[in-house]
């Protein structure tokens, strides 16, 4: 096991993080408010956020003088994971406020649920950050080239924080990528992802099943115990270019669009990519694309304990949804993007362009692929190069199939692209 690399310990006057505390009383009569961004920032660590909020909650106001100490990260596999070490660090550093706002963790609100926050308004809290912004930053970021020197020990420390394996690599020598974003971009060997030729549904991509089954009641589950509508993930059926989201249709008549074929039920799977997995994802059946719907909307972390929070999600976040037909009827790939993920990318949509810095909030633009020349769209085979990410995210499937189609999978079990996910 990795040995833990231990960050000094980070702090700012309390009066701060009062002053926020303050500004969002008024949470009480106005449901919907949101956190000015430059305050929100100070509710980064959970310690922090629970000392104070007990403060208010007894009526006494912390000494504006005193200095809260956080707890130290450790930073293991993955990035996030949070834990209090035994020995203390021997040197305080004060990190900007700026800095701190991007590091926020929604676990870190979770105290605000022992003073009476109802869950609407940390998550309207959350929403406040701006993702899209901070992703913007690190797309600029992930394109300045790295002098050959500095290449291997920043590559080095990715690797070693997320669990990189790069012997499944095309190009092994960290050398050889000229910046951050060729390095999430990295192709594998051909043999690295064999594709299963025996099932008629593989993993476009490699990751974490966060959930799958049939789509019942017009419900999907992101992940256990929580949904999002159907409807509001894919859109309406019709083909309209840049419109608000017009009333919902009955449950069973929305369903009934997408399933074509009699006997046949909709069926869905959720896989979650970390940062260290390959970021590429590919065709998951051999299907014929004919139309693409881009939602702009937040990017918000779509990592599995941040799902379990946020109710409709993936119908927060920006994402694209390519849908199209298989052997067995309607078949769609969604495409969800994250913090730091705004950029997803279709290789034989040019037209696609994600994480703009304006947009309607609730509206959608769609493109169609089947033209005069092309009246049945673009063929997709098994296991076909389709698009990719920066960093990680989440792809979803939903899919038309019969009754007796059986996934091969378990909730939480790791995959990788090429392997199974269900055949009939």
């Amino acid at each position: 096991m990795a040995r833990p690399f231990h960050l000094a310990r980070i702090h700012f006057p309390c009066s701060q993080f009062l002053k926020f505390c303050l500004l969002l009383a008024l949470e009480h009569r106005e449901e919907g408010l949101v956190a000015p961004l430059d305050t929100a920032a100070c509710v980064c660590f959970r310690t922090a956020a629970s000392t104070l909020c007990l403060h208010l909650a007894s009526g006494s106001e912390p000494p504006s003088s005193r200095v809260l100490h956080f707890p130290q990260l450790a930073l293991r596999r993955r990035l996030g994971q949070l834990s209090c070490m035994s020995r203390p660090a021997l040197k305080l550093r004060s990190w900007p406020l700026t800095v701190l706002y991007y590091l926020l963790p929604f676990g870190a609100l979770r105290p605000l649920s022992r003073v009476g926050w109802r869950p609407v308004s940390r998550v309207a809290l959350y929403k406040s950050v701006p993702t899209r912004l901070l992703s913007r930053a690190w797309g600029r970021l992930n394109q300045v080239e790295l002098p050959h020197w500095l290449r291997r020990p920043v590559y080095s420390l990715y690797i070693w924080t997320f669990g990189v394996n790069m012997k499944e690599a095309a190009v092994e020598d960290l050398h050889h990528y000229r910046n951050l974003s060729e390095f999430f971009r990295r192709k594998l060997k051909p043999q690295a992802r064999p594709v299963c030729g025996l099932h008629s549904v593989i993993s476009p991509s490699d990751g974490k099943i966060l959930n799958f089954g049939q789509v019942k009641n017009c419900e999907v589950e992101q992940v256990k115990g929580v949904t999002y509508s159907l409807e509001s993930f894919l859109g309406p059926r019709t083909s309209t270019d840049d419109l608000s989201f017009p009333p919902a249709p009955p449950c069973g008549s929305f369903r009934n669009q997408l399933v074509t074929r009699e006997g046949n039920e909709l069926y869905h799977c959720v896989i979650y990519l970390a940062p260290g997995d390959y970021h590429c994802f590919h065709s998951p059946t051999d299907w014929t694309v004919s139309h693409r719907r881009h939602f702009p909307g937040s990017l918000m972390s779509v990592n599995p304990g941040m799902a379990r929070w946020i109710k409709e999600l993936f119908c927060h976040n920006e994402r694209v949804v390519l849908t199209g037909d298989w052997k067995h009827g309607f078949f769609s790939l969604t495409a969800v993007g994250a913090t730091n993920v705004g950029s997803i990318r279709i290789y034989f949509d040019r037209d696609l362009h994600t994480n703009s810095p304006r947009y309607s909030k609730g509206s959608y633009n769609d493109f169609s692929f089947v033209t005069h020349t092309n009246k049945e769209g673009i063929p997709m085979r098994k296991g076909e190069h389709l698009g990719e990410f920066n960093l990680g995210s989440t792809i979803v499937l939903i899919f038309e199939a019969p009754k007796d189609f059986n996934f091969k999978l378990k909730a939480g079990q790791k995959i990788r692209f090429g392997e199974a996910l269900g055949s009939l």
